[in-house]
């Protein structure tokens, strides 16, 4: 029986090379020549650190930049509040990764509303999706993708 997976997931070793780009552009640049400005990740949170809360839209914006060109889609950062420590600035931006269990269940909902010949199934942090005929899954692929989720979502594990 044809089936496939929904899954959202990240390259942690492309965040890495990116978050690695965005700390040397802002070493090199002009406009944060003499500022503490850096980027630091651990595990899924990359840190920005700066002396002033514009500094943190453009470093941010580099990020995403370096992020984008790297392949890695930008509606996965989750972008958190700024917070003044002393004469530093800091900013979080959290990488989202997995499908939590309310998108699990609306992405089932979504599949099932469309009452095509699929089983949809969760499986810990994705969704297993089986039917009798190729194309149907293929519709359910081209659904998903229209559908206005707030993760970008893969698909993979396509077995016939």
């Amino acid at each position: 029986m044809p089936s496939f997976d929904v899954v959202s997931e990240v390259e942690m070793h492309e965040v890495t090379n990116g978050v690695d780009h965005a700390n040397r552009e802002v070493s090199t640049r002009f406009d944060f020549k003499g500022t503490n400005a850096s980027f630091e990740l651990n595990d899924s949170v990359i840190t920005m650190k700066a002396q002033a809360e514009f500094q943190l839209q453009q470093m941010l914006d580099i990020l995403q930049t370096k992020l984008n060109r790297r392949e890695i889609d930008i509606a996965c950062l989750d972008i958190g509040d700024t917070r003044q420590s002393g004469k530093e600035v800091r900013q979080e931006v959290t990488i989202r990764q997995g499908l939590d269990s309310t998108l699990s269940k609306k992405i089932v909902k979504l599949i099932k509303d469309k009452k095509l010949k699929v089983q949809a199934a969760i499986q810990g942090e994705k969704v297993r999706v089986t039917g009798k005929k190729r194309d149907d899954l293929q519709q359910v692929i081209a659904m998903l993708k229209e559908a206005k989720l707030d993760l970008p979502l893969q698909y993979n594990n396509f077995r016939d």
